[in-house]
């Protein structure tokens, strides 16, 4: 068990053995609950997250596509997986 202090503005600092063990990053968000007067942290993947990283790709230009058919994406997955790999016909 670590112990940790509750900072001036309500920080709590994670232990870095647990943080590494979750597996967290900068930025990443944690659901916060009481149960049985305990606090619990649990770690959450947010859809706005995930959406604010898809639309920095969109601008930055880390898109393919448009597709015409789903055979077409699934061809340029292939491509983009393994650039050096080509298929013998």
């Amino acid at each position: 068990m670590s112990l940790v202090k509750i900072g001036a503005s309500r920080q709590v600092v994670i232990p870095k053995k647990i943080h590494d063990q979750l597996g967290l990053n900068p930025g990443d968000y944690l659901e916060v609950e009481l149960r049985s007067g305990r606090v619990v942290f649990t770690p959450k993947a947010l859809v706005d997250k995930r959406l604010e990283e898809g639309l920095a790709d969109i601008k930055e230009g880390r898109v393919h596509g448009p597709f015409s058919s789903a055979q077409e994406l699934v061809r340029s997955l292939r491509k983009t997986a393994n650039p050096q790999k080509t298929r013998k016909a």
